[in-house]
């Protein structure tokens, strides 16, 4: 797909400017139903006449990338999908979208989000809720709901995401996706308006695993505006199925699968990794993550303290208006709750007891990864809500992370690959591996890919 699309445009057959142009033409025609952009990049299409004028073209030349609104584009709106930054229009470029513009990507819009990344469903930005392209009364997941939506929509190529504690992988899962969370590390976020900072990455959407990783690998890499960022080499993620040895151990884990909710995702995931395991002559073994069950707990203490932290800065003076007076629900909850535990952090009450038991988490993974390869699970404890049924109890909503929120307390990469339907809803299947393992994560997503 991706890989096709290329050889397209770096032959000439196919022009950077009538790929753009037909995107936008068909987001003109028909994003009004799936509410997936804030604003589109009035700027592409001649952007593109110029890549058509060059002779050396880079890895992304003429691709149309969408980006979700919390990284930051120069000259295109940065909002978060919050009305608290709904003037803010970027003086900058985030280093991802420095680097893809560099490979001669072309970035065709900022899209939809749940206010400032903080929610599951795609329901909460101030633009709106984004649908799910694939199954139109379900939500789409989120908080990245648009970046998804536009790669289901096929109004763009690939996309960025951000992913606090599954952002990425929820609507990947939902929308029927390639959806990665890199290692903690290995992407720069300078330019990115983070929900927590210990925990965010950016990451990508594509319909195929080599559009994710021909994407990452553009991206990734030690930055020296981010001091988070690693040395580990970047390698090139190029899908060979023959790196892959076939003595490799899929780690099981009954931790998570008690966490399903709808035995039906269980049995489907289970199903697959038997033919998978058949086929590849994997072996399996279970191991014991046994403090997963604490994630959700140990996630949204570290969450509420962060983004409060990182909030005070939105008070209306420099850019934009102040966020307590603009806000929705759910990001004054995060705000208030940060401050209350800030209040009592003086005893040590809350974050640092939640810091300690996320090392206790990434211990789990440490240990498990001495066993096993890489660790598959479900995505999501259920099936997408149905639009007419919003959730209301935000506990509800915090549980439904459980299976992607580990890794980001762990640092571990992570993605998503679609297994099939259940209700005609897509599912998709979690693969985790160790930190900075991308390599051995998306030659088992191909694997899994070629199962199909």
């Amino acid at each position: 797909m991706i890989q096709e699309k290329l050889r397209l445009l770096q032959s000439g057959k196919l022009t950077a400017e009538q790929n753009i142009k037909s995107f936008i033409d068909k987001i003109k025609k028909q994003d009004k139903n799936i509410n997936s952009f804030i604003e589109v990049n009035k700027n592409a299409v001649q952007e593109a006449k110029e890549l058509d004028k060059k002779k050396k073209k880079g890895r992304l030349f003429g691709l149309a990338i969408a980006v979700k609104s919390n990284i930051c584009v120069k000259g295109l709106l940065t909002s978060c999908g919050s009305k608290t930054l709904s003037n803010f229009y970027s003086p900058y470029d985030a280093d991802v979208i420095k680097k893809i513009k560099q490979e001669d990507g072309i970035i065709i819009g900022m899209m939809n989000m749940d206010e400032f990344a903080a929610g599951s469903t795609g329901e909460s930005s101030f633009y709106g809720p984004t649908k799910n392209p694939v199954a139109l009364d379900r939500v789409p997941g989120g908080s990245s709901s648009g970046s998804a939506a536009s790669v289901a929509a096929d109004f763009c190529d690939l996309s960025l995401g951000s992913d606090t504690g599954g952002s990425i992988r929820t609507p990947a899962s939902h929308c029927g996706l390639v959806g990665i969370k890199p290692s903690y590390g290995r992407v720069s976020r300078y330019g990115l308006i983070d929900l927590s900072m210990s925990l965010d990455q950016i990451g990508v959407f594509s319909k195929d695993v080599y559009g994710s990783a021909l994407l990452l690998n553009i991206i990734a890499g030690r930055s020296e505006n981010d001091p988070i960022t690693f040395d580990n080499e970047v390698e090139d993620y190029h899908i060979e199925i023959d790196k892959v040895s076939s003595d490799l151990t899929i780690g099981i884990s009954k931790n998570f699968n008690d966490l399903c909710q709808d035995k039906r995702i269980l049995e489907l995931i289970n199903k697959k990794i038997d033919e998978f395991s058949k086929k590849y002559k994997y072996q399996k073994k279970e191991v014991d993550l046994e403090y997963v069950k604490l994630a959700v707990q140990t996630y949204y203490p570290l969450v509420y303290v962060e983004f409060f932290s990182s909030t005070r800065k939105f008070d209306g003076r420099k850019y934009g208006f102040k966020i307590e007076e603009n806000c929705g629900e759910e990001v004054l909850r995060r705000i208030l709750g940060g401050k209350e535990i800030s209040k009592a952090e003086h005893k040590g009450r809350y974050y640092r007891q939640a810091l300690a038991t996320k090392n206790l988490i990434k211990n789990d993974f440490d240990n498990a990864f001495k066993k096993v390869d890489f660790i598959i699970s479900p995505v999501v404890p259920k099936l997408p809500n149905k639009t007419t049924k919003k959730i209301t109890d935000p506990k509800e909503m915090y549980a439904y992370d459980a299976f992607t929120i580990p890794s980001n307390l762990a640092g571990n990469c992570a993605s998503v690959i679609n297994i099939g339907r259940i209700e005609n809803v897509p599912v998709g299947l979690q693969v985790i591996c160790p930190s900075f393992k991308e390599s051995l994560m998306f030659n088992v997503l191909h694997k899994f890919e070629m199962l199909k």
